[in-house]
């Protein structure tokens, strides 16, 4: 193993293992696929890649959040264990999702795992506030971080350092319907996520722009940056025209008042 891939197999650790410290905390990052992705892509060296992978992840996790104690499958992890497999074996997409899928949902389990004992530390540092032993506090509260941020390096350390072995294991012992059902379902994720994005959108009142997008994007085969920036354009008008409106309602609004005042005078 060359220098560069050991600091490539150091700085996926430290982003993965990040990633989850920034979305509970800084949010500087995020942990959107496209935003790791994209990053993960600068690292390994293969950024076309690594954005079509961001994408597909992206877009199976659209209208998936985890609301309350609900947990969702870590589409940030999986995307960077997707990109790094598909980057450094040349496997492709398929084996990006067919890796970075349960690795996500792998995920989930270690993250209940550490709410769970972030629980019990929580009211051991109560404990402490109510003993007024604030340095004994502040000492445990680094230990919320640490494990929150275990629960995405851990995976990411399996992955990086023994990750033929581990792809492999995974890929023999796991039957091929469930790869292949996985790729499907990679597939069917990102219409399911639009679908219940534009279930909680005014689609009623938008529907025209709706139905222009798909004939731009199905029959006139604009691409998806062409579409978006046609629809910020459609966005932009209809802003400035809204605001125009309701500057015309409060000046309307304003002269009415006014000319009360005089008749009362």
């Amino acid at each position: 193993m060359s220098g560069i891939q050991i600091l490539q197999d150091i700085l996926i650790v430290l982003l993965a293992g990040y990633m989850t410290i920034d979305q509970n905390g800084l949010v500087i990052m995020s942990w959107f696929p496209v935003i790791v992705g994209t990053i993960t892509g600068l690292i390994m060296g293969d950024l076309p890649t690594a954005l079509t992978i961001a994408g597909t992840f992206q877009l199976m996790m659209l209208g998936v959040a985890a609301l309350g104690g609900a947990s969702a499958p870590n589409y940030g992890l999986a995307t960077i264990v997707g990109i790094f497999i598909a980057v450094r074996t040349g496997s492709g997409i398929k084996s990006a999702i067919a890796v970075g899928l349960p690795v996500g949902l792998l995920a989930i389990q270690l993250e209940v795992i550490a709410r769970i004992i972030v629980n019990f530390l929580a009211h051991k540092m109560l404990g402490d506030v109510q003993k007024h032993d604030f340095q004994k506090m502040r000492r445990a509260a680094w230990w919320g971080p640490a494990l929150f941020s275990l629960q995405t390096a851990l995976p990411a350390i399996l992955i990086v350092f023994w990750g033929a072995d581990v792809v492999k294991f995974i890929l023999d012992v796991v039957p091929s319907w469930v790869t292949n059902g996985l790729t499907v379902a990679g597939g069917m994720l990102p219409v399911v996520g639009v679908g219940m994005l534009l279930r909680y959108m005014p689609v009623k009142k938008f529907l025209s722009y709706i139905i222009v997008g798909f004939v731009l994007a199905a029959y006139l085969k604009i691409d998806v940056l062409g579409v978006a920036l046609i629809g910020f354009a459609a966005a932009y008008w209809y802003f400035l025209s809204e605001s125009k409106k309701v500057s015309q309602v409060a000046t309307n609004a304003g002269t009415v008042e006014d000319e009360g005042d005089d008749y009362d005078e």
